[in-house]
This record gives structure tokens, sequence and C-alpha cells, in this order.
């Protein structure tokens, strides 16, 4: 006959006796292990004991320290700056700064605080701390980033690029673009001028692609070719090219020329370096200006058409006069395609001309200048950017737009001169009036014979010389009369 289970049952007094006398044991072990083995072989006992009876954590903690050795530990640094962006409504406590020279506020984590983010569908955990010596004095800063074991190799690889990569992304967004100029005095108080012989303030230009009175296929074109540039430099280095890219900006003045290069500098956050030929005595001067600059910049050269050296030479008299300049054609090919050319990575030269038609052929190949790119009178189109930036309004809503964006395709207007004209009232209605009249004027301007138009001048001035002459003889009646001065009705 089978034993039934009330003879397996222990009652309460039992079960704490049974307790009482394993914690005796247990504690009378203890006692003997530490009066009778040696310190360094219980230590070792300890170890197999966590080791077979403590729970293994399914967790891999990464410390990053603040410093890698005696160097910066980079990617410290690019955590710093991705967590600013992963800063959630859960964070508790924060840390705000700002110098003066910065324009947005420095948000970080205090020490203890932890966030989560999520790559590939995985998550992993951040948390900052400081280690503190005695005198309550800090030591060092580290990031811990915790994870599952078994995503190891996705997070110390891809996950750690990714961080790298976005921080490099941030600090470009937030980056101040300087504007350099030979004619800049250089200083000591220069913050982040790259010296040398350039002086630098910074770009306040606020000119970007959404406010630029352009045609809209056009800038998007100029976008697309810059994101491909941008992304090209292992393709450049593969098929044995210098990482550059030039452009070539042509068109009468008042086109936005000057608005256009800012935007594209706003646009990559890339420096900008201003040059003038005028002020470049030898070949060698260039290539020292050249060695100068900056990755990730724009060099500016304007108005290229007014250096002689630069001209077509079949089209120009070869018995032009002379320049003390000795800057040399073959010494500007060199410098923007020669093996010069290739000093540096991610630059990009700009050159501008309201006169294409005078630069010798060899500058304006591929190469040399990539993208030619027309800055011509502005459209229709692009007076409802302008519309947007200067009076707040869709073009579309106002009835006069529309009448103004016919008049603009059908004449030559500059967005220079739109601009001004919609800078003349605050009333909307006034303004688009006299944008109206101008246009008009414009068009009637540009449809008259050249030979009518100095023909008026012509008459405009033996006006202007008969009301001099005529206030001169009463002048000289006055003083007959014996008056000093004649009267003005």
């Amino acid at each position: 006959m089978f034993p039934s289970t009330s003879d397996f049952a222990f009652s309460p007094s039992s079960l704490f006796s049974a307790y009482a006398s394993l914690t005796g044991f247990v504690m009378l072990f203890k006692s003997m292990l530490h009066d009778f083995v040696p310190h360094r072989l219980r230590l070792h006992f300890y170890g197999l004991f966590d080791r077979f009876f403590t729970p293994k954590s399914k967790n891999l903690t990464v410390i990053i320290d603040e410093n890698f050795g005696l160097n910066r530990n980079q990617v410290f640094d690019a955590a710093e700056m991705y967590l600013r962006n992963k800063i959630g409504p859960e964070t508790e406590r924060l840390r705000v700064g700002k110098t003066p020279k910065q324009k947005h506020f420095t948000i970080s984590i205090e020490k203890g605080e932890e966030i989560l983010d999520s790559f590939e569908n995985s998550e992993v955990k951040w948390g900052y701390f400081q280690s503190e010596n005695e005198k309550g004095d800090q030591v060092k800063r580290y990031y811990e980033l915790t994870f599952e074991k078994k995503l190891r190799d996705k997070i110390m690889g891809s996950y750690l690029s990714h961080v790298v990569a976005e921080s490099e992304e941030i600090k470009r967004n937030l980056r101040v673009v300087k504007l350099y100029s030979r004619d800049v005095y250089p200083s000591d108080d220069d913050d982040g001028c790259a010296g040398g012989n350039w002086g630098c303030i910074s770009l306040e230009h606020p000119s970007t692609f959404d406010t630029l009175a352009m045609d809209p296929g056009a800038k998007k074109k100029i976008i697309d070719d810059l994101e491909r540039f941008l992304k090209r430099r292992e393709f450049y280095k593969r098929v044995g090219k210098a990482w550059k890219r030039g452009y070539l900006l042509y068109g009468p003045p008042g086109t936005g020329k000057s608005s256009l290069i800012a935007a594209m500098a706003n646009y990559l956050k890339f420096d900008v370096f201003d040059l003038e030929l005028s002020s470049i005595y030898s070949n060698g001067d260039l290539k020292r200006v050249l060695l100068s600059t900056t990755n990730r910049s724009i060099l500016v050269i304007e108005d290229i058409d007014c250096n002689a050296e630069v001209r077509d030479r079949e089209a120009e008299n070869q018995e032009s006069k002379k320049t003390d300049t000795k800057v040399t054609l073959s010494g500007i090919l060199n410098f923007i395609d020669g093996l010069w050319s290739s000093f540096g990575d991610e630059r990009i030269i700009v050159f501008t001309t309201n006169h294409k038609d005078r630069l010798d052929p060899a500058l304006l190949r591929p190469g040399r200048m990539d993208m030619h790119i027309l800055m011509s009178y502005c459209t229709g189109l692009g007076f409802r950017t302008l519309v947007s930036n200067y009076l707040g309004l869709d073009g579309l809503n106002h009835p006069l737009c529309e009448e103004i964006e016919r008049l603009i395709d059908s004449t030559e207007v500059t967005p220079a001169e739109l601009a001004e004209e919609l800078m003349q009232d605050d009333d909307t209605d006034v303004v688009l009036r006299g944008v109206v009249s101008f246009v008009e004027k414009r068009k009637l301007e540009r449809s008259k014979p050249k030979e009518e138009i100095s023909k008026d001048v012509v008459i405009k001035a033996d006006n202007d010389d008969e009301k001099q002459s005529g206030s001169k003889k009463k002048k000289k009646a006055g003083k007959r009369n014996g008056k000093g001065k004649s009267k003005t009705y």
C-alpha cells in the first residue's frame, strides 16, 4: 500500500527548525573556511560559488571613457553630441549652457540619467556617470552603453558607426559658416578661422535655396548636383580625380549670383573663401592661396572676365594693354585642374561673370567649370518666391500677382530690381501697384529701338542744359537788378 501525501507534509515548526539548522551549518562552514582556509583560496571558492549559483545576466555593458589613452576619445564626443537629440520628456535632470559666440543652447544629461535608444528594432540604454575621488574632485567622465549580449556584433559595429556619423551631421548643421577674405586683416581673436593670410568673419547672409528667386527646376538641379558631389568620395578616389567641383555662374548683374553662393554655403555648411585675382601677383602666390584654404570650403572668384589673362585669346586684340599681374592662364588652369588642384578634399570652386563669351574656351570645359548655371532675368515663378519673402503672402492669393507674373514673363527685369520695388511701402496693395507700374515701364523701355532710347537720352540732356543756362541767365539778371539772389517761385 502506497503512503499518503499527508505522510510527507511538514508542519510550520518543522520547516522553521530545518531552516535554522541549515543557517547554523552555513555560518559554521563560513567560520571554519575563514579560520582554516588561506585568503587566496577562499576568494577562489567564492568565485566558483558566484559562477555556479549566481544567475547570469543577459546584458553586456560597454564603458566609453572621455579619454582614450593620452588622446580624446572620439566615441565619447560622438555620444555626447548624438544623445542631445535623444533626450525625451522622461528625463528628469539636464545640463544647459551657452557661450557668448554660440547661437544655440547646449543641452546634455546630468550624471546618473539614462536614455533609451533603438536601432534596427534593437533596444540599447545609455547612462552618463562621473567618478570622483575622496576629496570630491571629478576624476573622469564616461558613458555606459548596455544591451543584450546577442547584439554585440551589431552594436559594436554598425550602431557605434551610426552614432559617429549622426554626430558629425549634427555638428555640421550647428556649425557657423565663415567668410574669408585676404582684405580682412587676420587677428589672434578670430574664432575658428583658418589663419595664414586670411581674415574671417561669420557669414551672416540669410540666403537659402528656399528664399532664392530662381526657377524651382534649376534649384533642384543644383541641389541634386551638390548632394551627389558630397556622396562620391570613394567614386572620385576610384576614378583618379580630385574631389572637387567647379561651377560657373553667368548672367546680367542683379540676377542673384552672390545670393546663390551664400545659399550653397549655408546648405553645405562650407566656409567661403573670397578671392580677387587682381590681388594675386604671381603663379606662386596663387599656389600659396590654394594651400591656405581648408577642406569643405567654397573658393569664390567673382568677375573672372575682368582678368585679361582668362579672356578669349582669339577674340581679344593681341595688342591689348599689358597688366602688372604675372598670373598666367596656364597658372590658373593648373590651379583649378592641374596637379596643385588635388590638394585637399571636398573643394568647390565658383566663378562668376557677366560675360561668359569673353572667357577663354580652355577655362569652360568640364573638369574646370563642370556646371554652367545661367543666372537670368526673373520669371513669374521666381516672383512668387520674392512675394513670399518680402510680403509674406502666396502670390496666387492676390489678383495683381497674376498680372505681374504675365508682365515679368514677357520682359527683362532682375530679381534685385523687383526686390527693391517690394520694399517701397508697408501696404501690400500699394507695393504691388508700384511693381505693376515699374514692370510696364521697363517693358516699354525694352520694346523701344536703341536709336529711340539714345534720342531720348540726348533730348533729356539738352533739356537739362537749357534749364541750367536759364537758371544762369536769371542769376545774372538778378545781379544787374542789384539783388544778391534770384527769387524762386
